[in-house]
């Protein structure tokens, strides 16, 4: 597999993510009404006077706006060659010299996965920003990335570092923050699909001098329409502020998993400079998590926040993967058999975040 175009689609997929969340939190997800073209066009949008005409005739319910459409449809064309992307590398992954050092199932897997993800860009549109398609289709991006940085970490096959024996409860440590990155960017998600990012104003109390009820029942119902409850009622405030609510309770939890994390790292030779950067990208995240609600969720950082997420979510499986890679050499340069499981399920765990070959 080329480790140049690896690269090159790894930083596109990260483009891609952000380029989203601008789309998204700039009010243009349904810039387009329809899919894969834009008001029927495949190259470029409605511009000229009689095209917008002819528009608005075809979708009289919705405002031609050729700022948002355009948005969208950058969107959809850097996804796309995202995709093409992909293609090539599943490609090369099955050529016969690639399968004598790897496995090409993650790589049919990650093209499994943006297949899936060109089906929730979709149904995005078509069911009109509905908060659970819009959640998944932003975690499809991430494990979109997540893949890609695996393959790549396995490519470049970081350099043996002087790393003493792992001790076991590292491992879970590190995984259990992995898992609590990814369920918060969920939680992120489900704040933005539904608009909830702004329904705390103050920091670090919710609404300034007093705590507000909370509706947890309608907040995370998952199969509703956007801004209302299962029944069809108006989603009430309540519910909004309990999705923000959770999702800063969220953060704490993983603060603590990540510096817990980062702590032992610092205390490991070989792996200081991860747990370093760990805490740098924490902070960073907080601080744009912290500025959304102080600056009522300027675009720039809200976007950065997104970002921001993503990186966390980058550092957190390398240092999984570095880990796992330690492991492995402690295991070889000790003389020690590797299990008969661990060998036979080899192929498989390439499919996970926490495989390096």
């Amino acid at each position: 597999m080329n480790r140049k175009l690896l690269a090159l689609t790894t930083l596109l997929a990260l483009f891609v993510i952000g380029l989203g969340a601008y789309v998204r939190l700039s009010d243009a997800g349904l810039g387009c009404p329809d899919w894969p073209g834009c008001y029927g066009h495949y190259i470029g949008v409605p511009s000229t006077p009689d095209e917008q005409a002819a528009a608005q005739a075809t979708y009289p319910v919705r405002e031609v706006h050729a700022g948002k459409a355009w948005k969208e449809m950058v969107h959809r064309y850097a996804a796309g060659s995202l995709g093409l992307l992909i293609l090539a590398l599943c490609l090369q992954s099955w050529c016969r010299e690639a399968r004598k050092t790897a496995s090409p199932l993650l790589p049919t897997l990650l093209l499994a996965l943006v297949c899936i993800q060109a089906a929730l860009g979709m149904w995005t549109v078509t069911l009109l920003l509905k908060p659970v398609i819009v959640s998944l289709h932003l975690l499809g991006g991430m494990c979109t990335l997540a893949m890609l940085l695996a393959l790549l970490v396995r490519q470049i096959m970081l350099a043996p570092e002087p790393v003493a024996v792992v001790p076991p409860g590292l491992r879970w440590l590190a995984g259990l923050a992995l898992a609590a990155v990814f369920g918060q960017i969920a939680l992120g998600g489900w704040v933005s699909s539904n608009y909830a990012a702004l329904a705390c104003t103050a920091f670090p109390n919710c609404i300034d001098g007093s705590t507000p009820s909370m509706d947890f029942r309608h907040a995370f119902t998952v199969f509703r329409e956007l801004g209302e409850t299962a029944d069809g009622q108006p989603l009430p405030g309540e519910a909004l502020i309990a999705i923000h609510w959770l999702h800063r309770l969220g953060a704490l939890i993983v603060a603590a998993l990540i510096a817990g994390l980062a702590w032992r790292l610092l205390r490991q030779s070989g792996l200081r400079r991860w747990g370093q950067g760990l805490l740098a990208v924490l902070a960073l995240q907080l601080g744009l998590g912290i500025a959304n609600v102080l600056a009522a969720l300027p675009l720039a950082i809200a976007v950065a926040h997104t970002l921001g997420a993503a990186l966390l979510l980058g550092t957190t499986l390398v240092v999984n993967l570095k880990l796992a890679s330690a492991s492995r050499r402690a295991i070889v340069s000790t003389g020690q058999s590797i299990p008969v499981a661990e060998q036979g399920a080899a192929t498989l765990r390439r499919s996970a975040t926490l495989l390096i070959k």
